[in-house]
């Protein structure tokens, strides 16, 4: 049995009780080093084989799942956030479907969540943003071309970038290209939950002088968008003229 599981941001402790389970009762552990903090590891029995997947191809990944399969062992796909965004997973449950390999989702913290909070927002503010837009500057990886980032800047709304760190300055004129004005609010949000995180808060227009003189050119989201500003309006939920089922 394969359990993909969700490492979360950062931050040891912002695993979920399911994943730290699943973790402490793993046979074998194929984590994604470049991102996944190591710490983790230390939840799994001293016995427990542990392979670091920044160093391996898919076809070696699913021969080292297949052997321990065989074997009848728990193994833990352990994937950095949430296994849903930027995973990389659809194409591993493919080739475990393909060989009658059992497997589950726990989901995890993605690190869009933990930059929300170490930034102290909230992406949907009413009046402001109802949606949220995640998605990434196309660079090696190609996007859909309805998604380049131009046309998605057309929606004006909640944005979240990742990957894009090193590609900041097409990312600038991108989203200015689209319609965000020079003005609009943005957060530089590194290493979000780890002991060295920093959250820069910057406008489209300095985005990337921020990132140069700060240093930054990978493991970082960019938040953009209005409901990063000052203004918001307060939401129905717990206006008392607004009834519920709950309140009358």
């Amino acid at each position: 049995m394969v359990h993909f599981v969700g490492a979360g941001s950062g931050a040891k402790d912002l695993i979920t009780v399911r994943g730290m389970n699943l973790l402490k009762n793993a046979d074998v552990i194929i984590y994604a080093g470049s991102l996944v903090n190591p710490e983790l590891l230390e939840y799994a029995e001293d016995s427990c084989e542990i392979y670091n997947s920044a160093y391996m191809t898919l076809e070696e990944i699913i021969d080292v799942i297949k052997t321990a399969d065989s074997e009848n062992k728990d193994i833990v796909r352990l994937h950095t956030g949430d296994s849903s965004i930027y995973g990389a997973i659809r194409e591993q449950i493919e080739q475990l479907n393909s060989y009658d390999i059992s497997w589950d989702i726990c989901p995890g913290v993605s690190s869009f969540l933990a930059a929300a909070a170490a930034a102290g927002c909230e992406y949907t503010v009413p009046g402001i943003s109802q949606s949220l837009i995640i998605t990434r500057m196309e660079g090696r990886t190609p996007v859909p071309e309805k998604e380049k980032m131009r046309e998605l800047a057309g929606h004006n709304t909640s944005m979240v970038v990742f990957l894009s760190s090193g590609l900041t300055k097409e990312l600038q004129d991108e989203l200015l290209t689209g319609g965000y004005s020079e003005d609009t609010p943005c957060a530089i949000c590194y290493k979000v939950s780890w002991p060295d995180e920093k959250i820069i808060m910057t406008t489209i227009k300095n985005l990337h002088n921020d990132m140069v003189s700060n240093s930054i050119a990978k493991t970082a989201l960019i938040l953009v968008g209005d409901f990063l500003g000052r203004k918001y309006n307060n939401s129905k939920l717990y206006d008392a003229s607004f009834t519920t089922e709950y309140r009358k």
